[in-house]
């Protein structure tokens, strides 16, 4: 049976965390009643010690199904949610999803990434196809992100609308095949770096709409040397791809 560990990184999030847990856990209601493959879904909150306390008000709130790991320091959401999936593998999870603590992804749209567990191993939840969108992004947030994934597309020979997302399923069949001693990212490049892996691997990849909302509450983590640590992880890439195959 499939155990589903919902990963939810946290850097002061304290403003957004306990709505979007709330929410998660209403999802997961709804998910459990109504798609029977799945044996349980649970919650894990992955605080890189954060100064605002949330780690500390997600423990006050004593939800049920909703645990935290608490780091030592901020290290990058790669790092982060590599101990989740480390943490939930040797729990007996067999698959895990990535949700960003903000409100941008939407807990009531999980259902239809978990629909495609059976036969997926990677599910892309995607903001740049059909049914896909984004609200609340100013243009040039829009084209940097479409951008973005189109670099990387073609940089690294990869047919997918939205390969930045960070709203996704993993295997543990994925993970395991990936190695994730392996992984070299930190920052959001994380992303794009788990998608060229599993596509080189031959696993079966599945894209789902979804509707992505700017925060509005809070700040974002993302910074101009997350963005460059990215877009040069994609060169390097690209560039070993284009040498390989010469």
């Amino acid at each position: 049976m499939v155990k589903v560990l919902i990963c939810i990184p946290t850097y002061n999030e304290r403003e957004n965390i306990e709505p979007i847990l709330r929410r998660t856990l209403k999802a997961r209601e709804d998910i459990l009643k109504t798609q029977s493959f799945i044996e349980d879904i649970h919650i894990l909150v992955i605080d890189d010690a954060s100064p605002d306390g949330t780690s500390t008000l997600v423990r006050s709130l004593a939800l049920e199904n909703v645990d935290i790991l608490d780091r030592t320091e901020k290290l990058g959401l790669g790092p982060a949610y590599i101990a989740g999936f480390t943490l939930g593998i040797a729990q007996g999870f067999t698959h895990f999803v990535e949700m960003d603590a903000d409100a941008s992804h939407q807990p009531e749209e999980l259902y239809r990434l978990t629909a495609e567990i059976p036969g997926s191993e990677l599910i892309l939840g995607t903001r740049w196809m059909a049914g896909g969108k984004v609200v609340n992004w100013p243009i040039h947030r829009k084209l940097l992100s479409r951008m973005g994934t189109k670099y990387a597309s073609v940089g690294l020979g990869l047919p997918f609308k939205d390969v930045t997302g960070g709203y996704r399923i993993l295997s543990r069949d994925l993970l395991a095949k990936i190695d994730l001693s392996t992984v070299q990212t930190r920052g959001y490049g994380f992303q794009i770096e788990m998608v060229m892996r599993a596509w080189k691997l031959g696993s079966p990849i599945t894209q789902v709409p979804i509707t992505f909302i700017d925060r509005t509450l809070g700040k974002s983590k993302m910074n101009s040397k997350i963005a460059l640590e990215a877009i040069w992880q994609i060169t390097k890439w690209s560039l070993k791809r284009v040498f390989a195959s010469s």
